[in-house]
């Protein structure tokens, strides 16, 4: 009866001490994308030369913008798993096109996200500062690479 009792507390020990892990493994990476997320909002802003008044206008619509590219980001790669899949399982051609197209589709939808937002950045800034953000997307996404390298 002691060894049960000692099995099962040990098991209940186990299961609490995974559970911890997982709760701070959470932690960890809501930390770590919110310290990436205000590096490159810093990042961003230093290098378009916001003021603070056009840093107002414009956060609210590269938040939403930003927002936007994820979900067709999501889109995209559920497309591409669906599509890896089909050809994996020797799926028709007919399927295979249906597929396809919704790929396509949603990597063009992705396109167009930059080409929607372009018109409302100017309606705030400069077409300097549109371009500055740009090239500071990867400036910032490289740096990111870079460092994730080292």
């Amino acid at each position: 009866m002691k060894r049960i009792i000692t099995v099962a507390l040990a098991a209940v020990l186990i299961l609490l001490s995974a559970t911890s892990a997982q709760a701070q493994e959470k932690k960890s990476k809501k930390f770590v994308q919110d310290k990436w997320k205000i590096e490159k909002i810093a990042f961003l802003t230093d290098a378009m030369e916001l003021t603070s008044a056009e840093a107002e206008k414009f956060w609210p619509v590269y938040n939403k913008a930003e927002a936007e590219k994820k979900a067709c980001w999501k889109m995209t790669m559920e497309a591409y798993k669906a599509l890896e899949a089909a050809l994996d399982a020797g799926k028709d051609e007919k399927e295979t096109a249906a597929l396809l197209d919704k790929y396509i589709s949603a990597v063009q939808s992705g396109k167009t996200i930059d080409e929607k937002y372009v018109s409302e950045y100017r309606k705030f800034l400069s077409n300097r500062k549109v371009a500055k953000l740009f090239i500071a997307e990867e400036a910032f996404r490289r740096q990111q690479i870079n460092r994730l390298n080292k």
